[in-house]
C-alpha cells in the first residue's frame, strides 16, 4: 500500500484555518461576556427606562382607538420618562404618558374611586366612553334610550341624549350622567348657552349606569339644560344644575327620583360640591360673581361668597375646611373658607380656566385654561402655580385617576391626554 504524504503547503494552510477558527471561538466568547457585564451593570435609572409604563400605555391606547398615537402633539410636553420617586403630589412633575382619540367629543372625564374613567362626549356622538385606568377603552355607550320602557310616555321610538357631565356613587358601582338636551319626538329644540329662562326648553334627563354591565338601568326627569352633576358623600342623593332652568334638582339616589326642585339666585347655576358630611351644597352661578349654598337638610339656598367674574366650577377639600372655585371670567382660581365664605386667596391662572380636579392626597389642584390650551397646577397650601403642561385646543375636562395618579384631560377637538403624576423627578 503506499501512503500519499501531503505537501508541506496543504499542512501548513491546514494549522491556520484550525488556529483561525480557535481564535474566532475565543473573540465571539469574550465578546459575549462583556455584553452580559454591561447589561448586569446597567443602572437602576436606564432598567426602569428600558421598562417605562409610558411605552405600556400609549401602546394599548393605540390598540384601542385606531386613530390614536404616542407622538407628542403640537404643543410638545416634557419627554416621557417615568424616572423619579414617588413623593407628595406638591413635588411630582407631570408628564405625558398617553393621547386617546378615535369617536371622542368629552365635554367632560370623570374618574372613580377605584379606577374606571367615564368620557361624556355630548350630541356631538351621542356616546360615553368608558376606559380602564391604563386608557384601554372598556365600552362605548350609546346614549339612545326608549323612554316608554322606563315608563315615561309622550316621546315615542328612540329619543337621543347627549351626555355632558357625571358622577359615580361612592363604591363606583353606579354612574349618573346628565343629558344637555334629549333629541326625538316631542321635544323641543336644544337651549342655548345665554338662555334667559327655561320657555320653549324641553326638560332633559339624567341617566343612572350600572358601571358593570354599562346598562342604562333608569332615567329621571330634570330641568332645562341640565349641566353638572354631584353625588353626596352619604350616596343618599343626587344633585343637578340646571343651566335654563336655573335651579337644582335634587334625585333620591335609591329611588331615582326627584325628591326637590331648588330655585337658585342668579343665571346659569353650574359647578357643585358637598362637604363631607352632606349637609350642604356649594354651587357656582356662572352668570354672575358669586357662589351658593344649599342647606341639603332643608333645600334652602343662600348666597355665600363672591369669587369673581363668571364662577364655574367648584372642588371641596377632604377635611371639608376649603373649596376652590375656578372664575371663568376672571381667570382666577379662588380658595374660599368653607365656612364662612371668606376668599382666603385667588390667584390668577391661564384664560378662561374651566374644570378642576385634586389629587388624592389634597397637596395639588389641576385646572385647565381653555383658551390657552394648558393646564396649571397648583399647590393647594398656597395657590402657587408650580408647573404648567401643554394641552392640545380647548382643555374642558379633567380627573385625576387615583389608582395611576394620572391626570386626563379631555380636550374639545377630540382628544384625551394622560399625564402621569406620580414621581418627583430631577430637572
Amino acid at each position: 500500500m503506499i501512503v500519499r504524504k501531503e505537501p508541506v503547503y496543504v499542512r501548513r494552510r491546514r494549522v491556520a484555518a484550525l488556529v483561525l477558527v480557535v481564535v474566532l471561538t475565543l473573540l465571539a466568547y469574550g465578546l459575549g461576556r462583556l455584553a452580559g457585564t454591561s447589561a448586569a451593570t446597567a443602572t437602576p435609572q436606564q432598567t426602569q427606562h428600558r421598562s417605562t409604563p409610558t411605552t405600556s400605555a400609549t401602546s394599548r391606547a393605540t390598540a384601542t382607538h385606531s386613530t390614536a398615537t404616542s407622538s407628542t402633539s403640537s404643543h410638545p410636553t416634557t419627554s416621557p420618562s417615568l424616572t423619579g420617586v414617588p413623593g407628595p403630589s406638591d413635588r411630582t412633575t407631570m408628564v405625558r404618558v398617553a393621547r386617546l382619540t378615535g369617536g371622542l367629543t368629552s365635554k367632560s372625564v370623570v374618574a372613580s374611586k377605584q379606577g374606571q374613567v367615564f368620557a361624556q362626549n355630548m350630541m356631538y356622538s351621542h356616546t360615553i366612553s368608558v376606559f380602564a385606568p391604563d386608557g384601554t377603552l372598556r365600552r362605548t355607550i350609546a346614549d339612545g334610550v326608549d323612554l316608554a320602557k322606563y315608563g315615561v310616555a309622550g316621546h315615542p321610538g328612540t329619543s337621543k341624549g347627549a351626555p355632558v357631565e357625571m358622577a359615580f356613587s361612592p363604591d363606583g358601582k353606579t354612574a349618573w350622567v346628565s343629558n344637555y338636551a334629549m333629541y326625538g319626538r316631542n321635544f323641543s329644540p336644544e337651549g342655548r348657552d345665554a338662555c334667559t329662562s327655561a320657555k320653549g326648553i324641553s326638560d332633559s334627563y339624567v341617566y343612572r349606569i350600572d358601571t358593570t354591565s354599562y346598562a342604562i338601568e333608569r332615567v329621571v326627569r330634570v330641568g332645562a339644560v341640565p349641566k353638572y352633576v354631584a353625588v353626596t358623600p352619604d350616596g343618599s342623593k343626587v344633585l343637578v344644575t340646571n343651566w335654563c332652568s336655573m335651579d337644582l334638582s335634587v334625585i333620591d339616589a335609591r329611588t331615582a327620583k326627584v325628591v326637590a326642585t331648588v330655585p337658585l339666585q342668579g343665571a346659569h347655576p353650574r359647578g357643585i360640591a358637598v362637604s363631607p358630611d352632606s349637609h350642604v351644597a356649594y354651587v357656582a352661578i356662572m352668570g354672575s360673581d358669586k357662589v351658593m349654598t344649599v342647606d341639603l337638610r332643608t333645600d334652602a339656598a343662600r348666597p355665600f361668597a363672591h369669587t369673581g367674574d363668571g364662577p364655574r366650577h367648584v372642588v371641596i377639600s377632604a377635611d371639608g375646611r376649603t373649596i376652590y372655585v375656578t372664575n371663568n371670567g376672571s381667570g382666577t382660581v379662588s380658595a374660599v373658607d368653607a365656612k364662612t365664605g371668606t376668599v382666603k386667596r385667588s390667584v390668577k391662572v391661564g384664560h378662561e380656566p374651566r374644570s378642576m380636579a385634586l389629587s388624592s392626597d389634597g397637596r395639588a389642584l389641576y385646572v385647565v385654561n381653555y383658551d390657552d390650551a394648558t393646564v396649571d397646577k397648583l399647590r393647594t397650601s398656597d395657590l402657587t402655580v408650580v408647573q404648567q403642561v401643554r394641552t392640545d385646543a380647548h382643555p374642558i375636562g379633567i380627573t385625576y385617576e387615583p389608582t395611576r395618579k394620572t391626570v386626563w384631560v379631555a380636550c374639545y377637538g377630540g382628544s384625551i391626554l394622560l399625564f402621569d403624576d406620580s414621581r418627583v423627578r430631577s430637572a
